[in-house]
């Protein structure tokens, strides 16, 4: 018997009236040389039944006994599989006309590629709508469209099924994000292919939007990416560029004698940044305060004058209301006298990649230097930060380190931009993270921590309590009334764990102050933590 070209792999489990589509879908593609293996996964809904009675004898059935996930049945039908490639597809999709033929032509057009990817239509209850896809053919730098862009589903891929399982197939202890880690592992295998015709068609089910593809559009993401501890690496970079420009150089001479440095913070700087300038030896005391408005914005025409010896720091993302400062104004003001401008954005910096949020960074990205941090929204180890600074050589001059026994090479050197010789590899989990979201993710993790944040401020407004805050991001506070009763609320609320709010202090009173920043929170652990606040706040009055 003749082996087929490529074999389709279905993972099935009680959809029999999806899947019937699903391999229609297949049998009416015009290359004939498939085989699909639809993969039961101890279905109870007359799926066994209904692939027994089949005549198309290229369709071929795999019992699963018991329930083991679709990733265990999509290694199942792998082992089995005879085809020189292999496509997933899953039992709710189908394939569009000749999508089998198109990937095949293209994957075969490149004889280094292991894979071709192909665009997808989603089709939900009112129409049709473009997914995310490739807008070019292209090779050698896909796998980066492919991960940060706009992370495939596996019926748009037709992959080498050898490298399938050189890869090791599909991780069966994740229940979350398998299509990424394998992609991730496949990765190191060698390039795919890019192609902008639809060959795969999903359906939308109740609740399910289509995620778009709008870029990152900041900011330092843009430049150089520097992994590092963001609150102690930044502004060494700002000090060294800025005393060099007065013809000192800090890193050989100390400050003892240098040109005095101003300086400007808002009046809710964050805790971290003074002592960050008083390890740097620029002090907490020395600083000018800028006054800010009710939410804590800076208020740029009350900045002090400014000049080229001027550090101006400024943030995006207050810890207490999530406001942003500025940062057009400021930067246009520093600027035309030549101070350096620092952006805290903490966690405010990652609004930048929604277009719902992302005005509120209008002009950060004229600053000259950016801190973020990773342990916040990407939610990975603390201690996990990002420094981004305009000028690369100014973070290397401010943190280059050499010995004789440092044996040095044409690659980049960590040590010469962290204040660490030796240290974890923090990037890895944040790498991991972004690949694993990719550009879509990202968006859905901030909206939504955006709109459940929302949420809360309106129950507990209409619950009877205050909101001290705008809420234009994912920071709540609230008050339930005078200071005691607020902080017995905050913690009763800790005790009964049901969720857990902190306190605060906001303009003179007492606040629970609630961040929604986890990618695990969702509809239901709002509701519930609402539950739990009101029923307790009402019983503390």
């Amino acid at each position: 018997m003749t082996s087929p070209t490529i074999s389709v792999i279905t993972p099935t489990h009680n959809r029999v009236g999806f899947l019937r589509q699903a391999v229609a879908s297949v049998a009416a593609q015009s290359l004939e040389q498939w085989e699909m293996i639809v993969a039961d996964d101890a279905s109870e809904d007359g799926t066994w039944e209904y692939l027994q009675s089949l005549k198309e004898t290229r369709v071929r059935s795999l019992r699963m006994e018991g329930h083991r996930e679709r990733s265990a049945a999509r290694n199942a039908a792998l082992r089995v599989a005879r085809g020189e490639f292999v496509l997933y597809l899953d039992d709710d999709d189908w394939l569009m006309d000749r999508a089998l033929a198109r990937l095949l032509e293209a994957l075969r057009a490149e004889e280094s590629a292991i894979g071709a990817v192909g665009a997808r239509l989603a089709v939900g209850q009112d129409g049709w709508h473009r997914s995310p896809h490739p807008r070019r053919r292209h090779v050698q730098d896909s796998w980066q469209d492919v991960l940060f862009g706009w992370a495939p589903g596996c019926g748009q891929a037709l992959l080498k099924r050898s490298v399938v399982l050189e890869a090791g197939g599909w991780n069966e202890r994740l229940s979350i994000a398998e299509d990424h880690d394998l992609w991730l592992r496949m990765a190191q295998l060698g390039p795919v292919v890019l192609i902008p015709q639809a060959v795969l068609a999903v359906r939308l089910h109740p609740g399910q939007t289509v995620m778009t593809c709008a870029g990152i559009r900041t900011i330092g993401l843009r430049r150089t990416l520097l992994a590092s501890l963001a609150e102690k690496e930044r502004e060494p970079a700002a000090r060294t560029a800025l005393l060099e420009r007065a013809g000192w150089n800090v890193e050989e001479d100390g400050l003892f004698g240098a040109p005095p440095i101003k300086v400007v913070v808002g009046a809710e700087v964050h805790a971290s940044l003074l002592k960050a300038l008083s390890m740097l030896g620029l002090g907490r005391s020395r600083v000018i305060s800028v006054p800010t408005d009710s939410q804590g914005r800076m208020r740029a025409e009350a900045l002090p004058e400014l000049d080229e010896r001027t550090l101006v720091c400024i943030q995006a993302g207050n810890v207490n209301t999530g406001a942003f400062d500025p940062a057009g104004e400021i930067c246009r003001r520093a600027h035309k006298a030549g101070a350096w401008v620092h952006v805290d954005g903490a966690f405010g910096l990652w609004a930048a990649v929604s277009p719902r949020y992302a005005h509120l960074l209008d002009g950060a990205g004229d600053a000259d230097s950016w801190a973020i941090d990773c342990h916040k929204w990407l939610n990975v180890p603390y201690d996990s930060g990002i420094a981004v600074v305009r000028q690369a050589e100014h973070l290397r001059s401010a943190m280059v380190l050499s010995a004789a026994y440092l044996q040095t090479s044409g690659m980049r050197e960590p040590c010469h931009y962290t204040p660490e010789a030796s240290r974890r590899a923090r990037g890895i989990e944040l790498w991991a993270a972004i690949r694993s979201l990719g550009r879509a993710g990202l968006v859905e993790l901030v909206e939504r921590n955006c709109r459940l944040a929302k949420v809360f401020a309106e129950r507990l407004r209409e619950a009877g309590f205050e909101v001290l805050n705008e809420v234009v991001l994912n920071q709540v506070l609230v008050s339930f009334g005078s200071a005691e009763e607020t902080r017995r609320v905050i913690a009763e609320v800790q005790n009964e764990g049901t969720c857990w709010c902190g306190g605060t202090e906001w303009h003179g009173r007492a606040a629970m102050r609630i961040s929604v920043s986890s990618w695990a929170t969702t509809e239901d652990d709002v509701e519930r933590s609402l539950a739990a606040i009101i029923r307790i706040a009402k019983r503390e009055r």
